[in-house]
């Protein structure tokens, strides 16, 4: 871990350009730091969290693209009553799971 602290450290870094707001959006962020955050290090931290979300995002779409190509190659479908069911039974079993108390509860 420390090796990879280093070595973000040695980067080269470079700068976004400023973003003008309305001074009640400054306000309101100011209020909603924590403490000893910065509003630079709140930008970099928001930049960082949209920029992963997209990325993320993206690949999901390209997965997406690549099983609908899938699906049309072989002419196999899943008929969207059963997944909704499949999911819905999954969603079951974690809520009944989340319930359940702990060994460590007891």
């Amino acid at each position: 871990m420390q090796r990879k602290c280093d070595a973000l450290h040695k980067m080269k870094t470079s700068t976004i350009p400023s973003v003008r707001v309305e001074s009640e959006l400054r306000k309101q962020l100011e209020k909603v730091l924590q403490a000893g955050e910065t509003l630079s290090s709140f930008v970099e931290t928001s930049v960082r969290e949209t920029v992963q979300r997209r990325m993320e995002q993206a690949e999901f779409v390209k997965r997406g693209t690549a099983s609908l190509e899938a699906a049309r190659r072989s002419g196999e479908y899943a008929e969207a009553n059963a997944v909704v069911a499949k999911l819905q039974a999954r969603l079951d079993r974690a809520k009944s799971k989340a319930r359940r108390p702990t060994a460590s509860k007891r």
